[in-house]
């Protein structure tokens, strides 16, 4: 069972919308729910446009990062562009590498390994930059919490410009810059960019400063809106103008590299955010987790096609592996509960084996949460030591659980929803017991159960393709803009519902005079309740149903129940 949430809306601000913009109510309700209250705003919102990005220099320490670049022009210094493992870090060390080395020939670029160096700036990056006379390093999508390793490299005579994204502790690194829009004191108007947009940023004002065309650094929106995909920050304000222009490059012309990876998908029609998070982004990932994600870096900056290709095909090959790996860690996982005694009152899952590939782990407690529907946290062993990944439900905070643990912990980072740890192995039990606690003690019963948020109540009759194209323009959706879900009731079955392939059902509905068809994936156990013949309740996104040169409306059913 899932639980059903209806947002709830103001019918005033709807109805101003309705007079402000002369369309569907329902429409209206949707954008009023996400802050659009004016034409203005919904101007914005349907018709973005590049003049809407934030002025650069509203980033604290801009000046300071740009000019300790231009110093080091001058002054003919080693630049090394250093990023972490991850989609964000790869795409924003490939088109800031590319960047600079257009304007300037002493550039490299370096990507920690995974298993070797762990997650964002490493002692041994930093040893690599001294051996190779690097004088300054730019960090993206980390360095914010690197404190002590930004003080190594000071001694070492090595320059730091943080550009990254993650919430700052109260001690910060010793850089000449930090570019990072959550510092308390920065007033940049938009808080939630990538690592990849933060970069983007600093692009940006190096471009205007050394009066180059727009086109130096819009030519790389393609790797900006792949990280803003990847790393599922919220698609409004900034992100949305980045992500919306960055599809659009994707569709168009976008860097060989992932006109490669799109091809070896063998990907028809156009891309979404829905298609980088599911199609681009696990290929680029998996360099990192199966081996070494330096590979994703050299496959963006590649100009060769050939080459680009071969090196997708590597990419290819890393996410089946990672794949396989993930699905049969799934399995094993899965029986390890199911063998518990405590498994079904348990508020939280922790599952260990040495030999499980340890780059799949947080993959794997996304999947378990699917089945057991509560924090999960999966450990392998990497080395001496053991090492996990954490995921959450919806509304807990992970992270404080976690922290409550500390003491049987070695290390820990993350935030909200997502963490990783080590600790030694004879402490795995303890810590177990700890979690549950931690997780029991502030888990409320509704948090583990699965809801569905439903933006608005609508009837059949007012599904047409009018309608449709309006929600069409309200893409990319992503978190804080997600895809429209909508709920009607007492609707019934015509009697053409049926069953195909064993999980899915075909469905044909009707409300009133209105019949629409539609799918719903995975939900066959559901169809004894459309045999009932008795009125329903159903929960659909709207999706184009495109057949012999014909369009027409489908439903996306994601739940049904009897009406009350």
């Amino acid at each position: 069972m899932k639980r059903w949430r209806i947002l709830p809306y103001q019918e005033q601000l709807t109805q101003d919308l309705v007079k402000a913009l002369s369309i569907n109510s329902t429409i209206c309700q949707i954008l009023t729910q996400r802050g659009i209250h004016t034409f203005n705003e919904a101007k914005e919102y349907f018709r973005p446009h590049l003049n809407q990005l934030h002025d650069p220099w509203l980033m604290k320490d801009m000046q300071k990062a740009v000019e300790r670049i231009q110093q080091a022009f001058q002054q003919k210094e080693n630049i090394l562009v250093f990023g972490d493992y991850d989609v964000d870090g790869t795409t924003s060390v490939a088109s800031m590498y590319q960047f600079l080395k257009k304007l300037y020939p002493n550039v490299d670029y370096y990507i920690p390994h995974r298993y070797k160096e762990g997650y964002g700036v490493s002692k041994l990056g930093i040893d690599y930059a001294k051996e190779n006379n690097f004088s300054l390093i730019i960090s993206l999508d980390c360095g914010i919490k690197s404190a002590d390793l930004i003080s190594y490299a000071k001694d070492l005579g090595i320059d730091f410009i943080v550009c990254d994204h993650h919430l700052p502790d109260a001690i910060l690194p010793p850089a000449v810059a930090i570019l990072n829009p959550k510092q308390n004191d920065c007033y940049y108007p938009y808080k939630e960019l990538c690592g990849c947009g933060v970069g983007f940023k600093l692009m940006q004002a190096l471009a205007e400063t050394f009066k180059l065309e727009p086109e130096s650094y819009l030519q790389y929106l393609d790797l900006v809106a792949t990280a803003i995909a990847a790393d599922i920050v919220p698609i409004n304000g900034e992100n949305r103008t980045l992500a919306f222009f960055g599809l659009e490059r994707v569709n168009s012309k976008p860097c060989i590299g992932i006109k490669a990876l799109m091809e070896l998908a063998a990907v028809k029609d156009s891309m979404t955010i829905s298609n980088l998070v599911f199609i681009i982004a696990p290929r680029i990932n998996a360099a990192g987790r199966m081996d070494d994600a330096k590979k994703a870096v050299q496959l963006f900056i590649e100009q060769d096609v050939d080459q680009a290709f071969e090196l997708a095909k590597i990419l290819q090959s890393d996410n089946s592996d990672r794949k396989e790996a993930d699905a049969s860690i799934t399995a094993e996982a899965l029986s390890i509960i199911e063998n518990c005694n405590d498994a079904t009152t348990r508020k939280s899952t922790v599952v260990y084996r040495e030999h499980w590939h340890k780059g799949v782990v947080g993959i794997v407690a996304s999947r378990l949460i699917e089945n057991y529907y509560r924090p999960t946290v999966v450990l392998a062993k990497s080395g001496d030591i053991v090492a996990g990944s954490a995921r959450s439900v919806p509304g807990f905070n992970l992270y404080e659980a976690i922290y409550a643990c500390k003491d049987h912990l070695i290390g820990f980072g993350g935030h909200f929803a997502a963490a990783g740890l080590t600790l030694e192995e004879s402490k795995i039990e303890d810590f177990k017991t700890a979690f549950e606690e931690a997780v029991a003690k502030h888990i409320t019963p509704e948090q583990l159960i699965p809801e569905i948020v439903i933006d608005s109540e609508i009837r059949f009759d007012e599904i047409n393709l009018s309608f449709y194209n309006i929600l069409k323009q309200m893409e990319p959706f992503g978190p804080e803009n997600m895809r429209p879900v909508f709920i009607s009731t007492k609707v019934y079955n015509t009697g053409f519902c049926k069953v195909v392939k064993e999980q899915h059902i075909k469905f044909s509905l009707k409300q009133g005079n209105t019949t629409i068809n539609g799918i719903g994936f995975g939900i066959a156990e559901k169809f004894s309740i459309l045999e009932m013949n008795r009125p329903i309740d159903v929960v659909y996104t709207i999706d184009l149903n495109e057949w012999n040169g014909n369009k027409s409306v489908q439903l996306k059913v994601i739940d049904i129940k009897l009406s009350e």
